[in-house]
């Protein structure tokens, strides 16, 4: 069985599971651990990043590789078209979601942790005592900002990340006013790309990724609930209906991640 090691929120390792579960094929999740867990992962891989498919004795890495060869070695359900325009969209697409939605998402989220007290704890797990979590909330946001300033998280970044992802959003929801997929009448890697990384901006509202209830349908405030981008969060989230298998569904959809060790 496919094995993919991956973190559970982590929305390249998203972009994967969706792929995964729209060309129907079974995989084995497999959470790595922050730090020693990464090291183990380098051993195998010869990186630390996630994700990491194994398909027997072949390790790939980085989520678009993995998209390439999923659709080369699982060629039923391909998500490249042949068509050289709808290709060279598709693949356009696939590369700007990549550095946009999930650089700049990945920033904007952040900066999302550190103004907004509640936001910041409702990310935590829900075994996490009650004082912690108060504890958590209580720290200002501004000495967060201070802190990520240093490590490309600071006030501007997320000022400009955050304006880059409106203009992103928009777009997308005027190209999918009138259109069921970006590229073509057919599902491709760009439509993939885009509904797994945009988890990042606002989570889906069903049962497919083993994080808190209280963080389904929830987001990055001033994004998710902004109705001005309500177009492409419904296709998104209907996309999910249609190809994403919910952790609930007994023997075709995936189970909650597994941590072991990796030999």
């Amino acid at each position: 069985m496919l094995e993919l090691y991956q973190f559970e929120v982590s929305q390249y390792s998203e972009k994967v599971r969706l792929i995964l579960d729209y060309k129907g094929l079974e995989y084995r999740k497999i959470e790595v651990t922050p730090g020693i867990g990464q090291l183990e992962l380098y051993k195998m891989s010869g990186q630390r990043q996630v994700p990491v498919l194994k398909d027997g004795d072949t390790i790939v890495t980085d989520s678009t590789e993995i998209a390439f060869y999923l659709d080369r070695k699982y060629p039923e359900k391909p998500i490249i078209p042949t068509d050289p325009l709808l290709r060279g969209q598709c693949l356009l697409i696939e590369e700007w979601a990549d550095e946009s939605i999930g650089i700049k998402g990945r920033i904007a989220f952040i900066g999302a942790l550190n103004q907004n007290p509640n936001f910041r704890t409702s990310m935590l797990p829900k075994e996490v005592p009650d004082f912690l979590k108060t504890l958590v909330g209580a720290v200002p946001g501004d000495l967060l900002s201070m802190l990520g300033t240093g490590a490309g998280f600071g006030p501007d970044a997320v000022k400009e990340a955050t304006k880059a992802l409106k203009q992103d959003l928009e777009a997308l929801s005027l190209i999918l006013q009138n259109r069921p997929y970006l590229v073509g009448d057919e599902p491709t890697l760009a439509d993939l790309a885009v509904a797994g990384l945009s988890v990042i901006l606002k989570q889906p509202g069903g049962d497919y990724l083993d994080i808190p209830d209280a963080l389904k349908g929830k987001g990055i405030p001033g994004l998710a609930d902004n109705t001005a981008y309500d177009t492409f969060f419904l296709w998104r989230d209907r996309f999910y209906m249609d190809y994403r298998k919910p952790l609930s569904s007994k023997g075709q959809g995936e189970a909650p991640p597994t941590t072991i060790d990796i030999e």
